[in-house]
């Protein structure tokens, strides 16, 4: 296993925070997604760009090492599978650039019309189960630190009669199966509450964790059950700001509730309006205050994973989008760990001794220096 979350479950008092806060610093390094770097036709517009090969997209990536891209994620079949692996292979020897990690592809096919690994229908679920399979021995082969689930498919629109926890179960312990027989590879759940499907299974963060929990407790491969003895999670979470907010979730809030359990593997980021359809805009488009809440919440509790850039770099070159994503993440991460974090937590551990000085403080980070502020009361 290349990650390991344990101390995400370390409790701090404040000054054991305060102390924290000052000596850990966000590792910044940043992974892409390979789908977005080829233009492609959507619901209601012809490509705005041109389509590129794995090839091409892999050379673009390569030029953005510079600025911090370390890490590629792709999905199984469709961008990466036993035939191009060799390429990938390559691509990670000649640059540096890790794949992180190989993700099933349970959504496109029209295979999955009624759900992957939830689906009541037999045949369908034992090739969902088998492609998760393949993706893990992939994941396997080529090192990476987890594979991505998103559920995409598996869900509902009509509501009526359905049999939802028959179809949690089958979900759940699909995922169980083919971790059993491809042992020791962590799985990432990434949870969105709608679209493509009207309501998805295990779609809002608590449900994403519920799901970890009860395919650990389904688990039992000898090498899974020793790895869980350990204390360390197999199944996470990878939380995408976009989904997060679609469901109408605080983004600070939901990685919190995670790291809680020790079972934040990954994170992917961009922006987008509370609730409305998933946007994929570039970071600090939109609510640049909950990403900067955020990033301070994974410094509290000592995220050390990948920032992943899940994005629809769609009216501007794909270069440019990630590079405004990657300089926004950083010039976040530098305001925050400007702060005062004493006088941040003084704030929040005795609010009524200091009423909206919180505000003040944040107000004063986000300043570009010119404004003339008022004196700050003293923060007790």
């Amino acid at each position: 296993m290349n990650i390991n979350t344990t101390r995400q479950c370390d409790r701090r008092n404040e000054q054991q925070m305060i102390q924290h806060l000052e000596d850990f610093n966000l590792d910044l390094k940043f992974s892409v997604g390979i789908w977005y770097f080829s233009d492609h036709s959507s619901r209601f517009h012809a490509p705005l760009g041109k389509a590129t090969t794995i090839e091409e997209r892999l050379d673009i990536i390569a030029s953005l090492k510079d600025y911090g891209v370390l890490g590629v994620e792709a999905h199984y079949p469709n961008e990466i599978n036993e035939k191009n692996l060799p390429l990938y292979q390559k691509f990670e020897k000649d640059t540096g650039i890790k794949v992180i990690t190989v993700i099933p592809n349970l959504f496109y096919d029209d295979t999955w019309e009624f759900g992957s690994l939830s689906s009541p229908i037999d045949s369908v679920r034992q090739k969902a189960i088998e492609r998760v399979k393949i993706s893990l021995e992939l994941n396997k082969e080529l090192d990476t630190d987890f594979a991505i689930i998103w559920p995409g498919g598996d869900g509902y629109e009509n509501f009526f009669g359905i049999d939802f926890i028959a179809a949690r179960d089958r979900f759940a312990y699909g995922i169980a199966q083919a971790m059993d027989e491809v042992p020791g590879i962590p799985v990432a759940i990434e949870p969105k509450p709608y679209e493509p499907r009207g309501r998805i299974y295990y779609g809002m963060t608590g449900e994403g964790i519920l799901l970890a929990q009860k395919v650990e407790k389904a688990l039992k491969s000898d090498v899974n059950r020793e790895i869980l003895s350990s204390g360390q999670s197999l199944v996470g979470l990878n939380p995408e700001i976009g989904h997060v907010l679609m469901g109408t979730e605080d983004v600070p809030y939901a990685f919190s509730l995670i790291m809680e359990y020790g079972k934040l593997f990954h994170t992917h980021w961009n922006s987008q309006p509370l609730g409305n359809y998933d946007q994929d805009q570039n970071v600090g488009v939109i609510m640049p205050e909950q990403a900067e809440a955020a990033l301070y919440i994974l410094k509290m509790y000592g995220y050390d994973g990948y920032f992943g850039l899940d994005i629809n770099p769609e009216r501007m070159p794909v270069e440019r989008a990630v590079i405004n994503n990657i300089e926004a993440i950083k010039s976040m991460n530098d305001r925050i760990n400007e702060l005062d974090h004493a006088a941040v937590l003084a704030c929040t551990y005795r609010p009524d001794e200091n009423r909206g000085l919180l505000e003040a403080l944040l107000i004063r980070a986000r300043s570009n220096g010119k404004t003339v502020f008022s004196k700050l009361p003293e923060i007790k």
